[in-house]
């Protein structure tokens, strides 16, 4: 089994090669295509891809931004099994093995996700009952309870490569949540299994795309919920009743941090 896996990229010199480091790190009874697409950058982004050799397939050019890189990179892709890492987090050790073993044992299963720690800019772990509540949740997966509310972990999520001739690839339109419309597009076509042990890490800190823009994010998720359940009223009114009680749970733990931060993404 070969699994493609790509990092987008943009100026996260000081994160990246702790990301690579997780993904090269690995082992386990699959081959592994890993790609970093990055969009230009002027930091010394560069000068660690090119620390690799060719232990690490990469590209450096101005692009249209991070849904474009991935697109790209899943394109390009070889393997059975898809997904992407973005430039900032970092993958758990033997997450690639649950995945091929996963996949392997279930010849029918179209896509998987796993649990997810958050981590600061140091790699300490915070938020755990943020992380705590998303595993319950993702525990009782239904496509219903999605539609009101996105808990799955974008990092830990992967696909059979064969699945994007039917559902096409990232829509580039949304800037903060491609992600969910694509768990949505998958979860149309079945349900996912779920990988109960901790499976990547998720980075948050305050200059973040996450950290910085949270608010706008739950505002498109909304939208994207509509798109794909568009008559379903009830549900709508639960997703905004939900979103409000997320973010005043936000507003309460930047207080308790002494407003220095905002809270982690769900």
């Amino acid at each position: 089994m070969r699994i493609t896996l790509v990092t987008p990229s943009r100026n996260q010199g000081r994160f990246i090669r702790r990301t690579i480091e997780s993904v090269l790190a690995q082992r386990g009874d699959f081959e592994l295509e890993y790609m970093v697409l990055d969009g230009g950058s002027t930091d010394e982004t560069l000068g660690v891809l090119e620390s690799y050799g060719g232990r690490v397939t990469w590209e450096s050019a101005v692009d249209r931004g991070q849904t474009d890189a991935i697109n790209r990179g899943l394109q390009r892709a070889t393997g059975d099994i898809v997904g992407w890492l973005n430039s900032d987090d970092t993958l758990a050790a033997g997450a690639l093995a649950r995945v091929a073993e996963a996949f392997r044992l279930q010849p029918t299963l179209e896509w998987v996700h796993g649990r997810c720690e958050i981590i600061d800019e140091d790699d300490r772990v915070i938020r755990r009952t943020v992380s705590s509540y998303k595993h319950f949740r993702c525990r009782r997966y239904s496509y219903s309870t999605l539609l009101t509310e996105n808990f799955i972990s974008q990092m830990t999520v992967f696909w059979r490569r064969e699945v994007m001739d039917q559902i096409g690839y990232l829509d580039t339109s949304l800037k903060l949540a491609f992600d969910y419309d694509y768990w949505l597009r998958l979860a149309c076509r079945s349900a996912p299994l779920y990988i109960a042990q901790p499976q990547a890490m998720f980075r948050w800190y305050r200059t973040s795309k996450s950290g910085m823009s949270f608010t706008l994010q739950f505002d498109e998720d909304y939208a994207v919920m509509k798109r794909h359940a568009p008559d379903r009223r009830l549900l709508h009114l639960t997703k905004r009743f939900k979103s409000a009680g997320i973010l005043a749970a936000y507003r309460v733990m930047a207080l308790m941090t002494g407003g220095r931060r905002s809270c982690a993404l769900w």
